[in-house]
């Protein structure tokens, strides 16, 4: 490849993983996106410091691509294609593909309906790389099936990846929204991540 297009491809290579970062660890940095564009503002504690590199990789999730949400709803399908019997392989990719993608549409409308001054494609963007933690799940529900086919097992799995995906997105949602009308906003957001979750449970 040539050197421009090889800087070109690892420089989105790492805004994929900047972001991916963030979704990882909101916990870490939920205080800083809920003091960057709320309607009010929520200071955050003085033993609370992040790093240049930290602030800046929240700067980038603002930035939005649909290169990584891609690759994770490509990466979900796959992963449950697989464990689904061979006849309904291609029907279960298909459902996930459109959940994923008309999901998140929906979510994005009702939040704009409802005064949101998120950007569609931003929006679409965060809910997408919120994926990650129910992709994991179903990676790990797949290899873990060959010694360990244990319901209960795959339940707590994909809560916790239910739980993970739900935190990190509202977190960055919900600042776009006022007080008052978050509790609406942020329910289809429990419902799209629940969808996603029955899915993998389901195959």
């Amino acid at each position: 490849l040539d050197e421009p297009v090889l800087e070109t491809i690892l420089r989105d290579v790492r805004a994929v993983g900047d972001k991916l970062r963030v979704v990882m660890l909101p916990l870490d940095y939920s205080s800083q996106l809920l003091t960057s564009q709320s309607y009010s503002p929520v200071s955050i504690s003085e033993n609370v410091e992040l790093s240049d590199n930290d602030k800046n990789v929240l700067r980038k999730l603002k930035d939005w691509d649909l290169w990584g949400p891609l690759l994770l709803c490509l990466g979900l399908g796959v992963t449950l294609s697989f464990k689904a019997p061979t006849n309904q392989a291609s029907l279960v990719f298909a459902a996930v593909f459109c959940a994923v993608w008309v999901g998140g549409t929906v979510v994005t409308i009702n939040a704009q309906l409802l005064g949101g001054t998120i950007s569609f494609f931003q929006s679409l963007c965060v809910l997408g790389y919120s994926i990650f933690p129910l992709t994991l799940s179903a990676v790990v529900i797949g290899v873990f099936k060959i010694v360990l086919n244990f319901f209960w097992f795959d339940l707590i799995v994909v809560g916790i990846g239910c739980v993970w995906a739900m935190r990190a997105s509202s977190v960055f949602i919900s600042v776009y929204i006022r007080p008052e009308r978050r509790a609406l906003a942020l329910y289809p957001v429990v419902f799209f991540y629940t969808f996603l979750a029955w899915l993998i449970l389901l195959f």
